[in-house]
């Protein structure tokens, strides 16, 4: 049998095994129990995909967690206009909880960091790019906030925060590209509420209208309860939760880089006015990761080279925050 057809038939046994699971829970009022089915339906979804090598997934306490760098193996950071002055650096042990019981929630939650996380490990944040959004903000677009319109994204649909955390604002293009199993079925991510991501299309190839998809940009779906969607227009992805969330408050942030011993506090990028021009990011033999841009005709970047003490990093930096001023030292996850 082909292996694909056969993923492809767990994931949908799986998903009916689910969508039975909360057709119960309605009828009776109950929360629908955990199983190993949800489980082993994240694990194929990451498997299916490719990235297994880089994403593990294990099973504990009623969550999936998945584990990573949160640091994709495709282009990052190159055209970026809107920068912010930070570089993608891989997060230390990076893990993301998925419920194993999915729940319909009675309100839209939002929060000024990850909303979900894609299968290869990387987070997905709402469209705004600072923590602009709250729960009186989802009902209208803020583009003065909107990464994609500040083009403050490259051509991957992400950037760095202030935690030089890599992440997604929008559709993860270079991700879907490099997947195993791309197409409308695939998932494409889990929000934190426990329910899948998918791509534009309804998962059998059908269009979406942006009439059918709520505030969260998702709607409810017959194998698992509810599921979320990218879409070409504004919110792109996931905005906000509809499902609950046990701990909403301790849901995972990747912290930003302390200094070493003998290192100053780095201080975070700030947006140099009108954008900055030729933003590439790029790795040499030796490990050094740099990321090189221009500001009114003058070269800047940000450098780091692993240390041999584990997540720590020596970095130098030239950037318009700093005035030009070049600066070092090491610093750590």
């Amino acid at each position: 049998m082909n292996p694909a057809h056969t993923a492809a038939a767990l994931l949908t046994g799986l998903g009916l095994m689910l969508h039975a699971g909360y057709s119960q829970a309605h009828e009776t009022g109950e929360t629908p129990h955990e199983t190993a089915d949800h489980c082993a339906l994240v694990k194929a979804s990451v498997e299916d995909a490719g990235f297994s090598d880089t994403v593990s997934v294990t099973c504990e306490n009623g969550q999936a967690f998945l584990s990573s760098s949160s640091y994709p193996d495709h282009e990052l950071m190159t055209g970026i206009v809107g920068s912010n002055e930070q570089v993608p650096i891989p997060a230390a042990d990076y893990s993301a909880p998925i419920p194993l019981t999915a729940t319909p929630g009675t309100e839209p939650k939002t929060r000024d960091s990850a909303l979900a996380v894609a299968v290869n490990g990387v987070p997905i944040f709402d469209y705004t790019g600072g923590g602009e959004m709250s729960e009186d903000d989802l009902y209208h677009h803020q583009t003065q906030h909107d990464t994609l319109l500040t083009e403050q994204l490259d051509g991957c649909g992400g950037h760095s925060g202030r935690g030089d955390d890599y992440h997604y604002h929008v559709t993860p293009t270079c991700m879907i590209d490099a997947m195993k199993n791309a197409g409308d079925d695939a998932i494409l991510g889990w929000a934190f509420d426990g329910f899948p991501l998918f791509g534009d299309n309804n998962p059998d190839g059908t269009p979406i209208s942006g009439e059918e998809l709520d505030v969260c940009n998702g709607l409810t779906d017959e194998t698992y309860g509810y599921r979320y969607h990218t879409s070409k227009e504004a919110p792109y992805i996931i905005q906000c939760l509809m499902g609950e969330v046990a701990d909403f408050d301790s849901l995972p942030r990747i912290a930003p880089l302390r200094p070493a011993a003998g290192s100053s506090p780095m201080e975070p990028g700030r947006p140099p006015a009108g954008g900055v021009d030729d933003m590439v990011f790029a790795q040499n033999d030796s490990g050094t990761r740099s990321l090189d841009y221009s500001y009114k005709g003058v070269a800047y970047y940000i450098r780091y080279t692993p240390t041999e003490t584990p997540n720590c990093y020596d970095m130098e930096t030239k950037t318009v925050t700093n005035n030009g001023v070049v600066k070092s030292g090491e610093y750590c996850r």
